[in-house]
């Protein structure tokens, strides 16, 4: 089997990242059973657990922290998916990530800074 062209790859990474953001997870885990990195980025640096903590797909994020995704990696804005589930409220998916073992002082601004910002410092344990 040939490898994907760029434009295939481009359009693929597309699929996945809208998986992602909608909490389809297990058509998600399908691309990573075909060999999908797990840490694949969009171009703007957002991989599906960065966009899967965003917009609270719980689900979506626990499976791609079981899958060994890296709960630190940070998209071109510095920012890391703890950070933004912070800033979303998503209480549960900020713990899973706690859990997990993200980094509370990585990315700008950085998890912690987040939480003192709405309040929220209770959630980083």
């Amino acid at each position: 089997m040939e490898p994907l062209s760029e434009e295939q790859t481009g359009r693929l990474v597309v699929i996945v990242t809208d998986l992602a953001r909608q909490g389809r997870t297990q058509e998600l885990l399908e691309f990573l059973d075909h060999g999908l990195p797990v840490d694949v980025q969009d171009g703007e640096g957002n991989t599906p657990l960065m966009l899967a903590a965003y917009h609270g797909r719980t689900e979506t994020v626990r499976a791609l922290i079981g899958r060994g995704a890296d709960v630190d990696l940070r998209n071109g804005r510095d920012q890391s998916p703890v950070a933004g589930a912070l800033f979303k409220g998503e209480d549960e998916i900020v713990g899973a990530l706690v859990a997990a073992g993200a980094d509370l002082d990585a990315g700008t601004p950085s998890a912690r800074a987040t939480a003192e910002m709405f309040g929220r410092t209770a959630l980083l344990g």
